[in-house]
Parts: structure tokens; C-alpha cells; sequence
């Protein structure tokens, strides 16, 4: 690698540099741009010229306080350094404040476009102060990387409302350029100096917003400035500032902060952003150690092998001591080609983490080949000023009196905090009396607290002011104290205004010259700390949003009657209840909604629950119940069928009728067990199976049903290799049409052969597949199998035929949907107008807005949608306006029974009626007698399938049916 600059005169002097450094057919280059010019036009040239004439190139720039080129430092100029690259390969990004949501992302997004495995460095250039440097570089730290990063803040020349970075096309008054140095070869030496130190005593931030000070110690941070720094040093600032910065400490370390900008009201701006409450320290730089620390750190680069340095310096050690700035630079030419620019603040990694160090010098040492000549051996022979001799001195000092003032700061300080945390600062009541009790002194706060005034109280009897039946308790405290026991006690106080509050006093003796005058009280307000106790162990016990107690509550209450029935040789019942469905219900409504219809439902179940009885909400829609008088089995199911009566009558919401069922499982102590987890999880057990039966059921444990879980689990593992196996097969149930009697499509179900439990219901193992999050792939087979077979047909000649698959509502949910319909379409060879995709109401409704979209994407890939199971689900006609569909499929339910139900044959004819008018077909499913055909024919319904047509098929019988229809 090789390093050219040139101090930019002008724009169009590009042209003639690169021609004369023959750089027109390099491939890999990268120009950092410093400008003490603060002109947008000029860069803007600058941007242009370069493109014209070194299109390939990367621009990094940034505004400055000083540019370095050659060893040397100027000022107000523009500097170019383009350094090519033989193997490094440049990631640049340039990150505009405005288009990141805070700067911690700004740091993560600056990572992640300029990193990858072989990024040895990552250059930084930040301009504006809107950039919170702590927060982007914990952004930057939170990616994974080993970087070594480097670069600075931009600065300028004395208009600090005006800096600014850039890259080939942009100009950011608040952002971040970057560019990545990627070569795993690449040899990356670095160096952080600095050592600045606090002196005299902290002030506190009193106010603050951002970066905006406005009150150091309740004073406007000017005046603090003026009276420690003087009148000169305040005129000249924010130039000045770099001569003696902020300091604040924070976890652990300290974060140097210097002025950006001076206002009218007294107030400054920093460079960092401040908090009220914290400290900040005036800091000067320990000029001795900044030097020798420099001697060493160069002498150690000049051994390694480097072809560049770029050069991040801090525009305070400039102001601060020149001539090592200087000489500093000069030695590092001597070692290889210089380049870089004095910023506001400077960034390094250091011990592994990168982060604005600040008042530093900083600089990239770069090579890409270890076969290099030696440096000549470098000689620093630097020779201290009088003026830096001077501030060596003066550093020495400042350092030496800062100690002696902080040591008497610190002993007056905590002379003047015991005063006043005992009696001014106290947010307690403090207080004082003499040997008869009276008051001698009241604080603030006990003013505030009981609404007299230090005038009404002193020299009056402290016991008159506490309630009569206290006072032969705090008389005999009061003698306690006396004989030198310190006394700890709570006390109810009534104030003035005649409400009460409970303290914790503490007394203690007052002893002047060994001769114990009175006491000292003070009394700590506990009142809001009862309650919150109070409250806390409500929580802790209780469900806030029905007032149940919670599960931790009732597997406490449980274990007390399980102690109190085997004392009593009693029995207990303990039933766990399920609301069915009540999901769809908090999906169709909100959450808060929900919330309110499932109180109405507790406040149904306590009317019929008998005396002695323990209701709790174990979580969500899941609740537990104890009956623990005249428990046997017939009260049980009694008591449980009631409550079913109860949770499924009509629950109206808005105007609107819902219906909920529930899941009861009951476990019986001592019979089934007599430990109160397994208890629970007995009942549990039994709940769940009388769920998997459809719900709205009451069933008791049996260890039968632990066969069953076991059961599941077996299957659980089975199902998980299904797939690899190719243990899964598709069948194909015909759809006919009703006006012509022809098959016109199937509708694919999947089958599951075991070689071990034979063939497995879709009842099982679908839920499982869902509950496993197995559906996703399982779903994705049935799909692109379904398309197959379906083009397959076509190819036959069958070229009408269409082809239905189900779709679960997790896989319909996924993101990614649309795009596996269209990948098996793509896979397949189909025409997307063969296939039609079937949707419950249930799915659709879980998210409507996306549930439109997804609908809508299928049908301009052409794509049908059917809606299935017709009738239901909750809230349909509501929102079946808003649904982008081609077909109903009325529910089987309905279908059954129209042969002898006038209602079914009104409920069915009307769904038919409105598939009319939405002009969509219809489909009648579950059809199984020649009665239910005539029918559904003289309703005028489009379509049906069902066993009496034929029950499904494999692919080969049901190319037979193809085959006799002709």
C-alpha cells in the first residue's frame, strides 16, 4: 500500500495529481479528505472533480481544526490523502442522523455495513451533536466484531455551528461516514495517548436537558466558569474550552466533555450529553506523563513494519502544547507517510472495546506486507519550551493544590452534609427537645409534615402532640433514651390538618461536654411504605385484573386444606377449568375486551359455587377450584355441570351475542393422589382430555389418561420423522358440480401411515403438528405434492380440473406464505387458477388486516381462496364485506340435517342466497344422501362433495372416476 496527499487549492488540481501518480488505473482507493474549509460549495467540487477524474475512488471526509499532511500541521486548507490499496478491499457507508431511529442503532447499522470476517479496521469520521457518541459506540460494541476502530468527531475552525462529514455524494451536517478496511493480512497497529486530570471540587448538575447546560450548583455554568477560570478565559470561549474541559465520572470512569457553543442566558453546550444529579470536574492535562507516554509509544512504531499512518489528533493538545503536537507529528513522517486531522474528539478501542476517548491522539498504522526495509532508528530529541516547561510547572501545581483542596473540600463537606442531613436536607422530621420533652428545634420537613410552624412548637410538650393512648409508650422511650439507649419505634402522629401518618422514630441522647441535655428524634414517614407493603403482598398473591388469587395463592390454599381434610379425614375435589376458544374471542375483540367479558364469566361461576369452595385463576383463561364440603362424585359433577350451564349461556358485548364453552377436569384427594402438585396436574390432565374431545365437558382422572399422554408423546416423536420417511400420502375427495353431476376438482387430506400404529386419524395429529410448530413443513408437502399431482392431471388431459388444499392457521399466518404458494406453483408447472386455496373463518379473523393482505396477494397471483367451514366461526358477517374471496363452503353441520330441519334448510338457503349476491360459488360439503342433492339443487348451490358422491381417493381411483365420467 501506498499513501499521496496534496493540499487541495483548488478542485480541478485533482486531475493533474492523479495523472501524475499514474493512480487513473488503481483499483483500490481510499481518500480521507480534511478541510479547514468550511464552504459546502467547495466540497461539493471537490466531490465532483474527483468523480470526473477517479471515479473508482472511496471518499471519507470531514471539517477540522487542523489538517496533517507530510509531518507538517496546516490550517484553513483542504487536505487529500489517497492511500491505494494492493489486497484491501473498501466497505465504505455513510449514515444520516435523520434516517436512524437513536444512535445506539446508528452504531449497530455502522457495524453491519462496513464489517465482515477478513475487516481488520474501521475508519469513523462523526459530524453534529446530535449523535450521542456514548450511545453509538455501545451500538458498535453490541455487534460482534474484532475491529480496530479509529477516527474522530469533526471539528473547525472556530464556527462551532458549522462542521460537517461527507463521502462521494453527500453532505451531512449530523451523521456518520465509515469505510471498512478488509483483508485478513492486513497489519493494524494502533496508539491512544492521553492522561487528563480532575482538579478542585465537583459541581452538580442541576439542570440539564440533552447536551444543554444550564445550572452547575443552581448557577448558570458562565458564572461557575468566570469565578474559577476568569474573565479572558470565558470571552474566548468555546475556543478556550479545550484548554481546561468538563469531567464526569461514570461507571467507573472518567468522560471528558468540552464547550461547542456559548448562549445569552448563561447556559453552554457540550460535547456530550449530561444527566441532572451528576458531577462534573474541571480537568487539566498532566503534560509529563502526555510527553513520555508519546517517546515510548512512537519509539515502539518506529520498530514495526508500516507503509501508512493516519493521524486522528485532538485539537486541545494543539491549543494546549504546540510544539510536542508538532514534533510529535514530524517523528511520525520519519517513520512512513502521514495524513489525518485534529477533531473534537477522538475514537480508539481500547481494552477491547471502542469508544471516544477524547483529548487524545490517536492514529492507524497500516501495512499490508511484513517485507518491509527497516526504519532507521528514530531519535527524538525534543527539547521542552520555555512556555510547555512552564505548564509542566503549572500542571505540577494544579495537581499538588488540587489535592490539598480536595482533601479540605472533602473535610468541610462532610461537615457541612452530617448538618444538614440531619436538620435542613432531611426529608425525614428531625427533631429536638429539652430534658422535659420540649421542643427545642423542628426541620423543614417536619413543618411540612404536620402543618405547624417551628414558631407554634417550640417550647410546647411534645406529648400533646401525639394521640392520649401513646403517650405511657413514648414516655418510657423517652426515659430509655436518657440512661443512653438509643430507641427504634413506630408511631401514628396525627397532623394538623387531621388526617394520620405512621412513622419509625428513632431517639437518640444529645451529650454536650459528657452531660446529656435532650434528645434528638428523627421519624421516617412509612405510611405509603405500609400500603405499598400491603399492596406489594397483594400482587404477590392475587390477580390484579379479576381480583382471583393467583396460582402461587391457590397452591398455598390448597395445601392448607389438605392439611385440614387429613386431619378431618375429609375429601377434597380439585377441579381445573378451560375456557374453549376464548383466543378467538381476545383476537376477534383485543385483549381488553376479552378482559372484560372473561369477569363476566368469574362473576357467573361464583354465583354457583357452593360455600367452603376456593376459586383461583391459574393463568389466561385457566382457573383452578377447590370443594371442600359434602365432596362425592355426584355433588362434583353437579356442581361442574353448572358451571358449564353457566359459562355457555349468551354473553353480550356491544350488542353483539358470544358464546363460550369450557373444559372441566377433576382429580379427587386422597383417591388420586395427596400431594397438591400432583393434584393439580392430575386435574390438568383430565381437563385436557376432555378438551381433545371436543370440549364443553366434565371429565375425573384416571390413570388411563396418562396412557394417553404418553401416548402423544410417542406420537410427537413419530410425526417428527414422518416427513424424511415419506410416511405421509395425499387422497383426493371429488368435488362435483350439482348443475352437470361432473367432477370438476378434489380437495387433497393428507393420510398418515405408521409402520407401527397403522394408519393415524388427521384429528391426532394435526392439532399435534400445530401445537410442535411441525405444520410449517408438513403444510409446505402438501402444497407443492397437491400442484403435482393436480399438473399431472392436465398433462393426462383433465385440464379443467382444480385442486383444493387446506391451509392451518399457523402456516397461513407466517410471513412467508405467499411466497411458498408461489414457489410450489413455480416447482410444479400448475396454472395458479387451478388451485384454491380453503380458509376457516377462525384463521381469517385471527388478524383480519393481515389476513386481507394475504388473501388479496393469492388472487392477483391467480389464485382462489375458499372460506371454509362456513358459518362457525365468530363476528363472519361483519367482516365478510371486508374478505377478498371466491367461494363459501358451507359447514357439514349445517348440511346434515336439512332433510328434516326447516331451520338448517333457512340457514343453508340463506348462505347460498348471499353467495349469490357476493358472486362467489358455493360449496355444500359433507353431502351423504341423494335427498340432500336434490335439495341442495333446488336451493340453486353450485357445487358439492361428501361421501354420497364418494369418499376420498387415492391418485389412481380417482383417475378411474376421471376415466368413467368421460
Amino acid at each position: 500500500m501506498k499513501t499521496y496527499t496534496m493540499n487541495c487549492v483548488d478542485p480541478s488540481d485533482i486531475e493533474a495529481f492523479v495523472n501524475t501518480n499514474n493512480l487513473v488505473n488503481e483499483k483500490n482507493i481510499l481518500v480521507q479528505a480534511f478541510s479547514g474549509v468550511l464552504d459546502e460549495t467547495y466540497i461539493v467540487n471537490i466531490q465532483k472533480q474527483l468523480a470526473k477524474s477517479l471515479p473508482q475512488a472511496i471518499l471519507i471526509g470531514t471539517t477540522t481544526d487542523g489538517e496533517i499532511k507530510d509531518g507538517e500541521i496546516f490550517a484553513k486548507t483542504i487536505t487529500l490523502s489517497f492511500t491505494v490499496f494492493s489486497s484491501t478491499i473498501l466497505t465504505p457507508t455513510i449514515l444520516p442522523f435523520e434516517d436512524t431511529e437513536n444512535s445506539f442503532i446508528m452504531g449497530e447499522q455502522l457495524i453491519i455495513n462496513t464489517y465482515n470476517a477478513d475487516t481488520k479496521a474501521i475508519i469513523i469520521f462523526a459530524g453534529g451533536f446530535n449523535i450521542d457518541l456514548e450511545e453509538m459506540f455501545k451500538g458498535v460494541n453490541s455487534v460482534q466484531h474484532k475491529a480496530v476502530v479509529s477516527g474522530g468527531l469533526a471539528a473547525d475552525n472556530g464556527d462551532f455551528n458549522n462542521t460537517f462529514v461527507f463521502d462521494n455524494h453527500r453532505i451531512l451536517k449530523d451523521g456518520v461516514v465509515a469505510v471498512g478496511l478488509c483483508n485478513k493480512n492486513l497489519i493494524v497497529n494502533t496508539l491512544s495517548n492521553s492522561d487528563w486530570k480532575k482538579t478542585g471540587r465537583p459541581f452538580m448538575i442541576t439542570k440539564a436537558t440533552g447536551n444543554r447546560l444550564y445550572e452547575l450548583d443552581y448557577k448558570p455554568p458562565i458564572s461557575i466558569m468566570k469565578k474559577y477560570l476568569g474573565q479572558e478565559f470565558t470571552m474566548q470561549l468555546p475556543q478556550s474550552g479545550a484548554e481546561f474541559p468538563f469531567m464526569v465520572e461514570r461507571k467507573g470512569k472518567d468522560v471528558s466533555l468540552f464547550v461547542t457553543n456559548v448562549f445569552d442566558d448563561g447556559s453552554i453546550e457540550l460535547s456530550g450529553k449530561v444527566s441532572e444529579n451528576e458531577k462534573l470536574f474541571f480537568s487539566f492535562a498532566n503534560v509529563p506523563v502526555i510527553i513520555d507516554n508519546s517517546i515510548k509509544e512512537m519509539k515502539r512504531l518506529s520498530k514495526k513494519p508500516i507503509e501508512s499512518i493516519f493521524i486522528y489528533d485532538c485539537m486541545a493538545r494543539k491549543r494546549y502544547f504546540h510544539s510536542f503536537v508538532k514534533k510529535e507529528i514530524q517523528v511520525l513522517q520519519q517513520i512512513a507517510q502521514t495524513s489525518g486531522f485534529f477533531s473534537y474528539g477522538e475514537f480508539s478501542k481500547v481494552d477491547d472495546e471502542s469508544k471516544l476517548v477524547a483529548y487524545s491522539l490517536t492514529l492507524l498504522a497500516l501495512s499490508e506486507s511484513t517485507d518491509l526495509p527497516n526504519n532507521p532508528t528514530i531519535e527524538i530529541d525534543y527539547t521542552v519550551p520555555n512556555e510547555t516547561q512552564s505548564l509542566i510547572a503549572l500542571s505540577n501545581l494544579i495537581y499538588a493544590s488540587s489535592k490539598d483542596i480536595d482533601l479540605l473540600y472533602q473535610n468541610y463537606e462532610e461537615s457541612e452534609q452530617r448538618y444538614k442531613s440531619l436538620f435542613e436536607h432531611n426529608t425525614d422530621i428531625v427533631y429536638s427537645t429539652d430534658l422535659q420533652g420540649r421542643f427545642t428545634s423542628v426541620n423543614g420537613a417536619f413543618s411540612k409534615v404536620f402543618g405547624y410552624k417551628e414558631e407554634e412548637l417550640l417550647y410546647k410538650n411534645s406529648l400533646k402532640y401525639i394521640n392520649e393512648n401513646d403517650i405511657p409508650r413514648v414516655r418510657m422511650h423517652f426515659n430509655r433514651v436518657l440512661k443512653g439507649k438509643e430507641q427504634y419505634y413506630n408511631l401514628e402522629i396525627p397532623t394538623k390538618y387531621g388526617d394520620t401518618l405512621l412513622f419509625q422514630i428513632k431517639n437518640i441522647p444529645i451529650v454536650i461536654n459528657g452531660k446529656k441535655v435532650g434528645i434528638y428524634g428523627i421519624g421516617r414517614d412509612i405510611t405509603e411504605q405500609k400500603k405499598a407493603e400491603e399492596k406489594i403482598a397483594y400482587l404477590a398473591f392475587y390477580d390484579t385484573e379479576t381480583g382471583l388469587p393467583n396460582r402461587l395463592k391457590f397452591k398455598e390454599q390448597l395445601e392448607d386444606y389438605i392439611v385440614w381434610a387429613k386431619r378431618k379425614k375429609k375429601k377434597l375435589a380439585i377441579l381445573f377449568i378451560d375456557l374453549d376458544r376464548f383466543k378467538i374471542i381476545n383476537d376477534s375483540l383485543g385483549h381488553y375486551q376479552g378482559d372484560l367479558i372473561l369477569k363476566q364469566v368469574i362473576e357467573r361461576v361464583k354465583k354457583v359455587l357452593p360455600s367452603r369452595s376456593y376459586l383461583g385463576r391459574f393463568e389466561g383463561d385457566k382457573f383452578t377450584l377447590v370443594l371442600s364440603k359434602n365432596v362425592d362424585i355426584d355433588h362434583v359433577i353437579d356442581i361442574g355441570q353448572k358451571i358449564l350451564q353457566e359459562i355457555g349461556k349468551p354473553i353480550l358485548y356491544e350488542e353483539q351475542e358470544f358464546f363460550i364453552t369450557a373444559s372441566i377436569g377433576v382429580s379427587m384427594y386422597p383417591n388420586d393422589d395427596k400431594h397438591e402438585d400432583y393434584l393439580l396436574k392430575h386435574a390438568d390432565t383430565a381437563m385436557n382430555l376432555a378438551k381433545h374431545h371436543g370440549g364443553n365437558k366434565l371429565k375425573f382422572y384416571s390413570t388411563e389418561m396418562n396412557t394417553e399422554a404418553l401416548y402423544r408423546l410417542e406420537l410427537e416423536s413419530y410425526l417428527r420423522k414422518a416427513l424424511e420417511k415419506n410416511e405421509f400420502h395425499l387422497c383426493y375427495q371429488p368435488l362435483i358440480s350439482l348443475a352437470t353431476g361432473k367432477i370438476y376438482g378434489s380437495e387433497a387430506l393428507i393420510r398418515w401411515n405408521h409402520p407401527k400404529l397403522g394408519l393415524v386419524s388427521p384429528g391426532d395429529f394435526i392439532p399435534l403438528a400445530e401445537e410442535t410448530g411441525l405444520i410449517q413443513d408438513i403444510g409446505k408437502w402438501v402444497m407443492l405434492t397437491a400442484c403435482k399431482q393436480n399438473k399431472k392431471w392436465h398433462e393426462m388431459g383433465y385440464k379443467d380440473l382444480t385442486i383444493s388444499v387446506n391451509v392451518s392457521a399457523n402456516q397461513f399466518q407466517q410471513m412467508g406464505f405467499v411466497a411458498e404458494v408461489k414457489e410450489a406453483i413455480a416447482q410444479s408447472g400448475l396454472d395458479p387458477r387451478y388451485l384454491n386455496i380453503e380458509l376457516t373463518e377462525s384463521v381469517m379473523l385471527r388478524n383480519i388486516s393481515y389476513s386481507i393482505m394475504a388473501m388479496k396477494d393469492l388472487q392477483n397471483m391467480g389464485v382462489k381462496v375458499s372460506i371454509d367451514d362456513f358459518g362457525t366461526g365468530y363476528s363472519s358477517l361483519s367482516y365478510l364485506k371486508n374478505l377478498p374471496f371466491n367461494t363459501l363452503k358451507i359447514d357439514r353441520s349445517f348440511i346434515n340435517n336439512i332433510h328434516s330441519s326447516n331451520s338448517e334448510i333457512a340457514i343453508v338457503k340463506a348462505i347460498i342466497t348471499m353467495g349469490h349476491g357476493l358472486a362467489v360459488k358455493v360449496v355444500a360439503e359433507g353431502v351423504e344422501t341423494e335427498e340432500q342433492i336434490k335439495l341442495l339443487k333446488e336451493l340453486e348451490c353450485h357445487y358439492a362433495q361428501g361421501f354420497f358422491i364418494n369418499k376420498p381417493l387415492s391418485s389412481k381411483d380417482f383417475e378411474k372416476g376421471l376415466v368413467n365420467q368421460g
